[in-house]
C-alpha cells in the first residue's frame, strides 16, 4: 500500500486554534511583490498569515512557533478541522472573494484536482522548493499543490488494557477486543477515510471491514480523537491510529504503536489560495514549510518530505512523504463516497 507514487492527479465543527483577526468578512487582498527579498519584506508588512489544515493540532502549534521564530514580524494563525469542515469553508471564501485563509493543507485528492482546474490556487515561488532533497518533480503538482507531510496509519493500543498488544489483523479481530474496546474513524464526508477502508479491506484480507464491524467498535471523528481515547483508557486500541501515538507514548502515556505489514498512508498537500488576503506572507509560509526547520515542525512524528529530519518518519524505515501515493480521484467522486458511506453505516451503525 505504501509505494512509489505515479505522479498524476486527474482533473476530475472547525476548531479555531488561535484568535483570527479577519474571521468574518475577509481581509483586503495584497499583491505579490517581485524578488524573493521583496516578497519577504512585503510579508513582514502584511504582518500575519492564516493556514487552514487537517494536520495534528500539536504539529500546527510546532509550526507556528518555528515560523514565528524565523519570521518574528509575521504572526501565524491556524484553523484546524477535517477536510469535511475545511473544504466547504475554502470554497465559500473563494467563490465570494472574501478570503481569510492564505494557505490550505488538505488530503482530499478530488478537491485538489478541482481546485487547480478552477484556478483557485497560485504557483509557489519560494527558493526552498528547488532544494534537490525536496525533489520538486516528485513533490509539486502543476506548480501549485506542494507536498508538505504524510502520515501512516497503524495499530495502536493501551498497554495496560492490552499488554500483548496488536501486531496483526487477527489480533484486532480477537475475542477480547469486542464490545466497544476498539476505536475507528467515521468516513462521513472524508474521502481519505473512504479510501482507507477500501484499501485495508483489500490488503488485510477480503471481508476485513465486515469482520471489524462485528467487533462493535466505538466511532470517532478523527485519528487524533482515537489517540486520545486510547491514552485515557476509554478504548483499548485501534487498527487505524496515526503516528501521533509515538508522541503520546513519549509523553509517558501507557500506549504503543506498530506499523502493520501493509500500512495505509496519506500525504498532505498544500496550496496558496488565489483568494489569499496576505499574498506575500502566504508564499513565505509555503516556502518555510518545506525547509528542514519547517519539516521538523509540521512532520514531527509524521513522515517528512525531506530526508534526515530528526523526529520524523517511521522507526526502522527510510520512508518519505514522496513514497506515499494520493488515491485516484476518479474512485472518490461524490457519488461513490456517498455510496460507500451508506454501506459503512449499514455495517457499523445499524
Amino acid at each position: 500500500m505504501i509505494r512509489r507514487r505515479l505522479f498524476a492527479l486527474a482533473a476530475a465543527t472547525v476548531a479555531v486554534a488561535t484568535t483570527l483577526t479577519a474571521c468574518g468578512g475577509g481581509a483586503t487582498k495584497t499583491e505579490l511583490a517581485g524578488s524573493w527579498d521583496e516578497i519577504v519584506a512585503a510579508a513582514k508588512d502584511e504582518g500575519s498569515v492564516t493556514l487552514y489544515s487537517t494536520h495534528s493540532p500539536d504539529n500546527l502549534e510546532l509550526l507556528k512557533k518555528a515560523f514565528e521564530k524565523k519570521y518574528p514580524g509575521i504572526k501565524l494563525n491556524y484553523v484546524r478541522g477535517t477536510d469535511a469542515d475545511i473544504v466547504p469553508k475554502v470554497e465559500t471564501e473563494i467563490q465570494t472573494g472574501q478570503g481569510t485563509a492564505d494557505i490550505q493543507m488538505a488530503t482530499d485528492a478530488a478537491f485538489m484536482g478541482n481546485a487547480t482546474k478552477q484556478n483557485w490556487n497560485v504557483k509557489v515561488v519560494g527558493p526552498s522548493f528547488d532544494n534537490k532533497d525536496y525533489n520538486r518533480s516528485e513533490s509539486i503538482m502543476d506548480g501549485k499543490w506542494f507536498l508538505s507531510s504524510a502520515t501512516v496509519f497503524g495499530y495502536g493500543w493501551n498497554t495496560s488494557k492490552l499488554p500483548k498488544g496488536l501486531h496483526t489483523y487477527e489480533d484486532v479481530l480477537a475475542a477480547d477486543t469486542k464490545g466497544g474496546k476498539l476505536g475507528i474513524t467515521n468516513p462521513a464526508g472524508i474521502p481519505t477515510y473512504v479510501d482507507m477502508y477500501r484499501r485495508i479491506d483489500a490488503d488485510w484480507g477480503g471481508g476485513f471491514v465486515e469482520k471489524l464491524a462485528a467487533q462493535k467498535p466505538r466511532i470517532y471523528p478523527s485519528a487524533v480523537a482515537i489517540d486520545q481515547a486510547i491514552a485515557s483508557g476509554e478504548i483499548w486500541g485501534s487498527p487505524t491510529v496515526g503516528t501521533t501515538m509515538l508522541d503520546t507514548k513519549a509523553s509517558g502515556a501507557p500506549v504503543d504503536f506498530v506499523v502493520p505489514k501493509d500500512p495505509f498512508g496519506v500525504p498532505w498537500y498544500s496550496q496558496v489560495l488565489a483568494s489569499a488576503p496576505h499574498a506575500n506572507a502566504a508564499q513565505v509560509l509555503a516556502d518555510f514549510m518545506v525547509t528542514p526547520e519547517g519539516q521538523a515542525a509540521i512532520s514531527h512524528n509524521y513522515v517528512a518530505a525531506l530526508p534526515g529530519i530528526d523526529g520524523t518518519g517511521v522507526p526502522g524505515s527510510d520512508l518519505l512523504a514522496q513514497d506515499i501515493e494520493l488515491p485516484d480521484p476518479k474512485t472518490l467522486d461524490q457519488d461513490s463516497v456517498n455510496e460507500y458511506q451508506k454501506q459503512w453505516e449499514s455495517l457499523f451503525q445499524s
